[in-house]
């Protein structure tokens, strides 16, 4: 079977397959914000993490929106490496088995690390989308499509996994994705949309696997 007609996974990144290890341009940023961390991040998703590069055009609308100054915008900080959670590599083993992996992820320019991320999660996941490079930031709908139409599936067969409520699990389901939320430990946000949408909740992505092999396996039927 070609990979192009596989069924097609997305995962997100940070907080899903690992996390960084130290804080990068977006999390130094909400730092800064009186914003605060929250809404300083919903504010970047679609200023910052859909730049291909910083300007000084980018820093100045940036630093607005944030409310700083374009003197506080920080430059030259290093890419921190993404750690790997515990069984995170097994997981996709077994996802890659029986579908075609890539990420989904919102990140800056200036994170965006794609050979470290192939050289580390290869042979595995097939390729990255991050948003700095797409265009798109989840929840935009866009970011799901532009995964589905780069490999000719429609967006209701794709399988998204993610932690954020917001980002992956609204997104998604704005989308037409099917999704499964990884919940740590935390209550779901919003039972209704959990209902309506069809999400299915796991503790980590080694409990998820089995959820996406379910939807797999139900659209096979």
């Amino acid at each position: 079977m070609s990979e192009s007609v596989r069924p097609l996974v997305s995962l997100d990144i940070g907080g899903t397959l690992g996390t960084a290890h130290g804080p990068g341009l977006a999390a130094r940023l909400a730092a800064i914000s009186p914003l605060g961390p929250k809404q300083a991040r919903r504010v970047m998703r679609d200023v910052l993490h859909t730049a291909p590069e910083i300007t000084e055009d980018v820093i100045k609308k940036v630093s607005a929106a944030l409310g700083i100054e374009p003197t506080d915008f920080p430059t030259d900080l290093p890419v921190p490496p993404l750690i790997l959670f515990p069984g995170v590599v097994e997981a996709l083993q077994q996802l890659s088995d029986w579908a075609t992996v890539v990420t989904l992820s919102n990140v800056t320019c200036t994170e965006a690390d794609p050979d470290r991320l192939l050289a580390l999660l290869s042979p595995w996941v097939s390729a990255h989308f991050p948003s700095c490079r797409i265009g798109f930031a989840k929840p935009d709908c866009r970011a799901f499509w532009t995964i589905a139409d780069s490999y000719q599936v429609p967006a209701a067969t794709v399988v998204h996994v993610g932690d954020d409520w917001e980002c992956d699990i609204r997104g998604a389901a704005a989308a037409g994705v099917a999704a499964v939320w990884l919940s740590h430990g935390r209550t779901v946000p919003d039972e209704h949309v959990l209902v309506e949408h069809d999400v299915l909740v796991a503790h980590d992505l080694t409990d998820a696997v089995q959820h996406v092999r379910h939807l797999l396996d139900a659209r096979n039927k």
